[in-house]
């Protein structure tokens, strides 16, 4: 079983852009370029967002607070947010616009390496729900603000 949390907390990242840049390869131009500027916009905010929050609250990692070692090598810095987590989350954010199915697909995938982190030792649950908590907001402000901007345009 550890082999599997040890996977799902280092490598299981790498699957979640592979599915996300098939997704959008067999997706047409136009929304192709949507999708691409939509990312282009969302995932710095995700970023940035998440830079704050870590700034503002400070989770010492499962490893430090209990003293064992975890699954994984890390460094016993702020967990809150989770990286990984964030950052398949941040994807799956982003498709989910354009794909619920292929979006709800991703989210499971994030939601397996935030509880694989978990299980390695390294996250307490807050960080990943945190993680996708920044990721969904973010995601769902931008597409509310764009929607309205395309929306007062038509009206002009």
């Amino acid at each position: 079983m550890e082999a599997l949390y040890i996977f799902g907390a280092e490598y299981l990242i790498v699957v979640v852009p592979i599915i996300a840049l098939f997704y959008v390869w067999r997706l047409p131009r136009e929304t192709q370029r949507k999708l691409i500027i939509f990312a282009a916009i969302v995932l710095p905010l995700i970023f940035i967002a998440s830079r704050l929050a870590g700034a503002l609250y400070d989770n010492p990692r499962p490893f430090v607070v209990e003293n064992f070692v975890p699954l994984v090598a890390h460094d016993p810095d702020n967990g809150f947010p989770s990286d990984h987590t964030l950052f398949t989350g941040a994807i799956a954010a982003v498709v989910w616009f354009f794909s619920r199915r292929a979006g709800t697909v991703l989210f499971l995938l994030a939601i397996l390496v935030g509880v694989s982190r978990v299980m390695a030792g390294v996250h307490h649950p807050i960080d990943i729900i945190g993680s996708l908590v920044i990721c969904c907001v973010v995601a769902f402000i931008v597409n509310a603000l764009s929607r309205r901007k395309v929306t007062a345009g038509e009206g002009q």
